[in-house]
């Protein structure tokens, strides 16, 4: 009987995981680099849906110290999405103080600023030395000399984006928000199909909202509010108006949440999928 790759790749989430990546890693705080090294991998603790950078302790220009008690993830502590696994996954809204592998919460002192609980002295003989750290502690991450935005890339997960003509509806309790035969179709590991449309096809008035994210692989979004019905939804569609290579092909196009709007595609009207922005 043949397994479904995405099967295949959500049954080892459980499981502490690791990936030697060849690249060089240099991190900086304060102006100082405090990481510089070849040797590091990526680790996903159990149920962790994003990887960590994790180095040689002697790859790391700074002093380390036990910190407090590990705080360990309860198992109804994450985000429940069926169709990825049965247990609540750690997305990267759980912080990285929270640990669901065995090991040692360290600080990290450097340049006189002492990183609380940003080390992790993993507990595993396949990572002797290493300590897993948190990237959110840290001012600048590179990989080779290009930065690193979110968090640390995973190898296996990729973004296509593909110029179409199939013709895109989107509409919100009966209103047509937006409809297109040009849009660019954004395919993402583990991820709804996303359609970024020209913005003189979409139909409401779009409102600029203070709201920003960044995604590791397509770079910083600025969300826009839409006025549908006299009504303001708030952040119900997004831009990248720099995006990162990979992300270049949908460059000032607007995408709407498929999790929040009804998305007819050939005619065809699609469920709303389940995802962390349901």
């Amino acid at each position: 009987m043949s397994t479904r790759v995405r099967a295949s790749i959500n049954s080892a989430l459980t499981g502490l995981r690791h990936e030697p990546i060849g690249k060089r890693i240099r991190a900086e705080v304060g102006g100082d680099v405090v990481v510089d090294t070849t040797r590091a991998v990526l680790v996903w603790e159990p149920r962790r849906v994003v990887p960590s950078y994790a180095v040689p302790a002697g790859d790391l220009r700074a002093e380390l110290s036990g910190a407090a008690a590990v705080e360990t993830a309860a198992d109804d502590v994450g985000l429940r999405l069926g169709d990825v696994s049965e247990r609540p996954v750690l997305d990267p809204s759980i912080p990285f103080a929270v640990h669901s592998a065995p090991g040692e919460a360290v600080d990290v002192e450097v340049a006189g600023r002492r990183l609380r609980g940003a080390g992790f002295r993993i507990a595993d003989d396949d990572l002797p030395g290493y300590v897993v750290l948190d990237f959110e502690a840290f001012d600048a991450w590179w990989e080779e000399d290009v930065p690193t935005v979110s968090h640390p890339r995973d190898p296996y997960h990729r973004i296509d984006a593909f110029p179409s003509s199939r013709p895109v509806r989107l509409e919100l309790d009966g209103e047509v928000l937006a409809e297109s035969t040009r849009p660019v179709l954004l395919f993402e590991s583990m991820l709804p199909t996303r359609f970024y449309l020209p913005r003189e096809d979409v139909r409401v008035e779009l409102v600029p909202s203070p709201t920003t994210t960044v995604c590791a692989y397509k770079g910083r979004a600025s969300y826009w509010s839409a006025v549908v019905g006299g009504r303001t939804v708030p952040d119900a569609a997004w831009s990248y108006e720099e995006p990162l290579r990979e992300a270049e092909p949908v460059l000032s196009r607007i995408a709407f949440f498929d999790e929040r709007v009804d998305v007819v595609l050939d005619g065809v009207r699609r469920e709303r999928p389940l995802t962390p922005w349901s």
